[in-house]
């Protein structure tokens, strides 16, 4: 058995640890995003293999299971085998104090059995399980991510997969996919496959094997946008018209208003460096902050992005029927208008 790992861990850095076989004994997962829990078991079921999990591969469920049972089942020793893996799934549906009985194993558990405890969709209690667990095990604690964290969580994902990805095709797959989490890792596994490791993931790579196309798509609009480019953006919007499914104004709105909510933020930074920017904006690129801000500053100041930010939120209500019935893509091109003709009226 390897020496006791973090008592928290990232969803990659957990997946790759089980796969490089450097285990704990006790592992409880548990929070909101059911993604994450639902694929490190099917992680923790592939420890043993298929010839042996008649014998070394027990799934449990605890409200049938009771407490003493898991915990005989724990003591056991795995038959010809260098471990057994214990699942006990669905522990968030039973009395936390009923489930914090198990901290009596899991301050002692044996070397040879990999427990692994599950409560999907909600966070687990038990004061003296949590305490063993970080003291003898690792606790993953399973997260919905932010808007903020897509980005981030994508190109993690990237770099575990052996893959380099252009900006344009980060924010591709960020607009498009948003924080469904199966399809985000299911699109990224596939581009792994198609493309193999090493490879640029480019906005045709997506555009070829994800159906994203690379001229229209919210990163082009907001680029079309930052530099006023009247033109472009109204056929973009077309196209977001002609094809809905794939390009729902939800989407392209809430990417309108994270741009210009943060070039809000641009414009009042003291810390003038890139630096400085780039820290108030929470960004690590460089040339995401002279793509996405310097040329937006220079087309929006201050006032005109106030208003545009009003407009956006008028947008937002009216798309959700409230004092308006129009079209939600006419909306849209309403938006688009009211945005590059901004004079900066606030009131």
């Amino acid at each position: 058995m390897a020496a006791s790992s973090a008592p928290s861990l990232s969803f990659p850095a957990l997946r790759r640890q089980i796969k490089s076989r450097k285990l704990s004994p006790v592992y409880l997962l548990h929070g909101e995003e059911g993604y994450f829990i639902d694929e490190l078991i099917k992680e923790f079921e592939e420890i043993v293999p298929e010839d042996e999990r008649d014998f070394n591969l027990y799934t449990l469920y605890a409200p049938e299971s009771g407490v003493e049972t898991v915990m005989d089942i724990c003591r056991r020793y795995p038959m010809m085998s260098e471990y057994q893996v214990v699942i006990v799934k669905e522990a968030q549906a039973i009395r936390a104090d009923t489930l914090n009985k198990l901290h009596n194993y899991v301050s002692q558990p044996t070397p040879s059995t990999i427990l692994v405890i599950s409560c999907r969709g909600a966070k687990a209690k038990g004061k003296e399980l949590l305490a063993a667990v970080k003291k003898n095990g690792v606790i993953f604690e399973s997260q919905k991510l932010s808007d903020k964290e897509i980005l981030p969580a994508i190109s993690e994902l990237i770099s575990d997969k052996r893959l380099n990805i252009e900006p344009k095709a980060l924010s591709m797959l960020r607009d498009y996919i948003g924080t469904d989490l199966s399809r985000l890792y299911n699109e990224i596994d596939k581009l792994a496959m198609i493309l193999g490791a090493g490879a640029m993931v480019t906005p045709e790579a997506i555009e070829r094997n994800i159906g994203i196309s690379k001229d229209y798509n919210n990163f082009e609009l907001i680029n079309a946008v930052n530099s006023r480019n009247a033109a472009k953006c109204f056929t973009i919007v077309e196209y977001f018209r002609n094809n809905p499914k794939n390009n729902p104004t939800v989407m392209t709105v809430s990417s309108l208003f994270k741009q210009f909510a943060n070039l809000l933020i641009y414009h009042y930074t003291k810390d003038k460096t890139p630096s400085g920017y780039m820290d108030a904006l929470g960004i690590k690129s460089q040339w995401v902050l002279r793509n996405n801000y310097e040329i937006a500053a220079r087309s929006y100041n201050v006032r005109q992005t106030i208003e545009i930010i009003t407009a956006i939120r008028d947008f937002d209500a009216k798309s959700k029927g409230v004092g308006s019935r129009q079209n939600e893509y006419d909306l849209l091109k309403d938006l688009m208008f009211h945005i590059l003709t901004a004079r900066g009226f606030i009131g």
